[in-house]
């Protein structure tokens, strides 16, 4: 009773705030925002600014690949414990993260030998991958962790101090990296990077164990197949699926365009500089931070509801800017700070649905493929509102982002009722079908990455061709053959990228069927619930 009265109260907040499970946790996000800042923001700017070509510069951009595919060698670091580290009994979440982390210091002290040599620019490129294959593996070690060691009144608490500590990381090591080297070179400025990942090893270290440790699964095929197998037995899986694809996209869209919006209204450099770069970071930290927290005293179901509705009327903002036609700043901030800081509530409560629907036992991959799904939205969202906004301008488009919300409350409502403080996700077995056979299951894997590949391929093409339209029409036949003859790495990796969108829904095709038809073998943790249909 203790326990229950402790997750609706202020005093359960505070001994959130106070746990060292939630300390280390959100400690540990500074540790990721590091890399990524460094890759994505840093090393473009410093490559083109130290005169590289930026045909060279924008090859050297698909270093960020890791983090798209980090799903693909997620189930090994689920199955398997880094064996030199056995002995000192870090497991394996946090073993895995010790190893990134030790990576990621060699690597990106590296990057001060050639500082002073642009001519370089293939090794600088050849080590952010590196950076980026090493961070990619430290944010699965740390968001399994994540799952596995926090308590359900915790998780909300560590959410918001996540977010915020992992976006101060990327700051750091992104926009102030290139002020400081603009004063004291770029090696020096990596060097000191590179020494901020030595007390993120102390606190890896240090940071507790899970109270229950979650035990491996028995086989890298298990690490494979169980993850997508147990997450869709679940009540209602595909239907939380489709919510997770769905509940922000009314704010992804109104995101997408905001810095040519802001243009096509008039408004200059320092505008939306203060804007989006501070006024907006100021907003979406806070946010977050304050939704993850009113998520802990609330209740999980009250805050999705909440959040999901504020932040599809805080559209209403950008309506009133776009109506209003001339420069109106104090509108105009007013709009960006309203949108942005319920941008956060919405990404604190979702977060913490994200660790609440994660079993510990797969931890690593299951929040891997949820964070890959949680990202396709903005991937898709930025062609929609260019051709939206060209048809039927801006004021318009942000009318229509409203109801593009609506779906999402929708399926809501199908697995956590207006009104549910806490939502249950538990396990069915279905035992009245006859389970299907390994050759029944692989035919209909292999069918379902057929239509996979066709449907990603088909995708990239039309996209192609819609942003061609103006200068040579609707040429579907050229991006197509573009895709399936590549030339040059990027179209290769892009359709290396295919081929694993190909396997992924040929795995979930067929783990669909296996959950439906009961070929269950979980080996749950005590957590779940596993109850028949």
């Amino acid at each position: 009773m203790t326990e229950t009265r402790r997750l609706g109260t202020f005093e359960s907040l505070w001994r959130a705030f106070a746990s060292w499970r939630t300390a280390s946790v959100a400690l540990l996000s500074f540790s990721s925002g590091l890399p990524l800042g460094l890759v994505w923001i840093a090393i473009p700017d410093w490559l083109r600014d130290s005169g590289v070509d930026i045909r060279t510069v924008g090859i050297i951009t698909l270093a960020q690949a890791p983090w798209t595919f980090k799903f693909l060698w997620s189930p090994w670091m689920d199955r398997f414990a880094p064996p030199a580290l056995e002995r000192f009994n870090l497991g394996r979440r946090r073993g895995w993260a010790l190893v990134a982390q030790v990576a990621l210091f060699a690597f990106t002290l590296g990057l001060a030998g050639v500082a002073d040599h642009p001519d370089a620019a293939w090794v600088v490129g050849a080590l952010a991958l590196a950076i980026a294959f090493a961070s990619a593996s430290q944010d699965i070690a740390i968001d399994a962790y994540a799952v596995d060691v926090l308590r359900k009144e915790e998780q909300g608490v560590a959410v918001g101090a996540r977010v915020a500590l992992y976006r101060a990381a990327m700051q750091v090591a992104g926009s102030f990296a290139i002020t400081f080297a603009g004063m004291l070179g770029w090696a020096w400025v990596v060097i000191g990077l590179a020494l901020l990942y030595v007390p993120m090893m102390l606190i890896t270290w240090k940071a507790p164990p899970p109270e229950v440790p979650a035990r491996p699964p028995k086989s890298l095929r298990d690490a494979v197949w169980l993850p997508f197998v147990g997450f869709l037995s679940r009540h209602r899986a595909l239907e939380i699926l489709a919510f997770v694809l769905c509940y922000k996209l009314a704010d992804n869209l109104a995101d997408a365009l905001k810095r040519p919006f802001l243009v096509d209204m008039g408004y200059t450099n320092f505008d939306r500089g203060i804007a989006l770069g501070t006024v907006g970071l100021v907003a979406v930290l806070a946010g977050t931070f304050l939704g993850g927290a009113l998520t802990t005293v609330i209740g999980l179901g009250h805050s999705l509801w909440i959040f999901g509705a504020l932040q599809i009327f805080s559209n209403i903002g950008y309506v009133l800017v776009a109506a209003e036609g001339d420069v109106n700043r104090p509108l105009m901030y007013a709009a960006i700070t309203f949108e942005v800081l319920t941008q956060g509530l919405g990404t604190g409560a979702f977060a913490t649905l994200l660790l609440r629907m994660t079993q510990k036992r797969f931890s690593a991959t299951q929040y891997a493929l949820f964070s890959s799904l949680f990202g396709l939205p903005r991937i898709i969202s930025g062609p929609i509102a260019g051709f939206a906004v060209h048809a039927v301008g801006w004021k318009t488009f942000f009318w229509l982002t409203l109801p593009a919300g609506i779906p999402g409350m929708i399926l809501l409502a199908r697995f956590v009722p207006l009104g549910t403080r806490e939502p249950v996700f538990r396990v069915e077995t279905d035992r009245s079908k006859e389970p299907l056979s390994r050759g029944a299951l692989l035919a209909r894997g292999i069918l379902g990455a057929l239509g996979g590949l066709v449907f990603g391929v088909l995708t990239l093409a039309f996209l192609a061709a819609l942003s061609e339209f103006e200068t040579a029409g609707f040429d579907f036949s050229t991006p197509l053959l573009a895709i399936l003859q590549p030339e040059g790495i990027r179209a290769i990796l892009r359709l290396v990228g295919l081929f694993a969108f190909g396997a992924v829904c040929g795995l979930f095709t067929a783990a669909v069927f296996a959950a439906r038809r009961g070929n269950l073998d979980l080996g749950e943790d005590e957590e779940a619930e596993v109850q028949p249909r």
